[in-house]
């Protein structure tokens, strides 16, 4: 082989990591596959490749020094063959618009994933609301409803907390749809306060889900939870709530971690103790002298590896190196698409982010049908209606996997893509 064959095989390798690093290109070149092993034709990825719809908005917010800042925010919907697109509203400083594009559709295939009546949607604005005051995010999140309103609704577009969104900017989001309607619709948006409609076990939705497939996981290499070593990288809504449940089943929490470091004990870490003393964006590492890194903490020697953080941990540099035989995904998008074939290659389990974080989606469907009918569960009874969706859909793209002989993130895009595909289809779209 020449030289020049070498350098241009580095170069081919070289570019396909970046685009597995940028998630609207990955997420649309996996999509592109999905549709290619179920026997699309072009014509369906032109459409579903990209929202068919997208709103960019300004909004305008008095803030306490009795300045006037414009902030830009974003909705997009994917696709709304199936029923109305679902999907979280975040707010963070580096949203940007293919974010939001790529989050909505991977809401569509979560919601393919679970069977859900939704097309996926998401939206976003570029704000930190960790420098905001109460009445500013109150007033940002006001004005982000009033920007959006003539395409969201109960029988529309419904949002629901994402990242740094919470119970409280829901209740004001559907107070401000209530007031422009004229009418109490709390269906307009779920994650809602439990007195305002919100549902039993949403908080822990999105945790609870991981378990079940951290559970449905082990049970493919004949392991048991008890005992069990588990590394947890994020300490936020689903990465505390996940150690919790961990704890509390007897697995062996040995490492967590925040943005700014992460802390490791091989005989276990007092969950209960780091709970209390969290701060309330789950920072904790600050309070421990001998920390280490959040590229140490993915390597270290485990049973089972969540990463619940951010996006791009995993990637070709340290895929290798990854000890863990199962790796579940509870943040979005924390593995690359050349870091999934060194795993899959190496024979690990890779429980994709589109299953594994499919709970909270779930959870956020069962409030909304609680709303329309005006009947409300039990803790109990959503636990048990989530597990049973959990269970059947981790199992259906498992033995998808096996069937077509492909890695869990391509199955789990096959089986999610499907029922949008064919929802469009029926209609005459393609």
């Amino acid at each position: 082989m020449s030289v020049k064959t070498i350098v241009t095989e580095m170069e081919k390798e070289q570019q396909a990591e970046t685009e597995s690093l940028n998630l609207f290109k990955s997420t649309q070149t996996i999509i592109q596959q999905a549709l290619k092993k179920l026997g699309h034709n072009n014509e369906m990825y032109d459409l579903l490749k990209e929202p068919i719809r997208l709103l960019t908005v300004r909004i305008p917010v008095r803030m306490d020094d009795g300045s006037v800042k414009i902030f830009t925010g974003y909705r997009s919907q994917h696709n709304d063959a199936v029923g109305p697109t679902k999907g979280g509203v975040r707010f963070h400083p580096e949203v940007d618009e293919e974010e939001v594009k790529a989050l909505s559709i991977w809401m569509s295939l979560k919601c393919g994933i679970t069977n859900l009546p939704y097309g996926g949607g998401k939206g976003g604005i570029i704000c930190d609301p960790r420098n905001m005051s109460f009445r500013e995010l109150e007033g940002l999140s006001r004005g982000y409803v009033r920007a959006i309103s003539q395409i969201v609704g109960p029988s529309k577009d419904i949002p629901a907390p994402d990242v740094y969104t919470n119970s409280q900017i829901m209740a004001w989001m559907m107070d401000e749809y209530s007031r422009l309607r004229e009418f109490d619709s709390p269906g307009f948006i779920t994650g809602k306060p439990i007195v305002l409609g919100g549902s039993q076990g949403r908080e822990t939705a999105t945790a609870r889900g991981v378990t079940i497939c951290i559970e449905e996981a082990l049970k493919k290499i004949d392991k048991q939870l008890q005992g069990a070593r588990v590394v947890i990288q994020g300490f936020g809504n689903a990465g505390s709530y996940l150690a919790k449940f961990m704890h509390d089943a007897g697995a062996k929490v040995v490492a967590v971690s925040d943005v700014y470091g992460a802390i490791y004990d091989p005989n276990g870490l007092d969950i209960n103790y780091l709970l209390d003393r969290r701060d309330s964006f789950g920072t904790f590492s600050q309070l421990f002298k001998d920390t280490i890194s959040n590229q140490e903490l993915l390597e270290l020697d485990c049973d089972i590896l969540v990463p619940a953080a951010i996006s791009n941990q995993i990637t070709a540099k340290n895929a290798a190196h990854i000890k863990a035989p199962i790796v579940v995904e509870a943040a979005n998008g924390p593995t690359t698409l050349e870091a999934t074939r060194i795993l899959t290659e190496r024979g690990i389990i890779l429980v994709p982010d589109i299953l594994a974080s499919a709970g909270g989606v779930t959870v956020s469907y069962f409030e909304w049908v609680q709303n329309n009918q005006g009947y409300y569960w039990t803790e109990e009874e959503v636990d048990e209606k989530l597990k049973k969706v959990m269970v059947s859909s981790f199992e259906n793209i498992y033995q998808t996997s096996k069937s077509h002989q492909v890695d869990m993130r391509l199955a789990a895009y096959m089986v999610g893509i499907r029922k949008v595909a064919e929802a469009s289809r029926f209609r005459g779209w393609v």
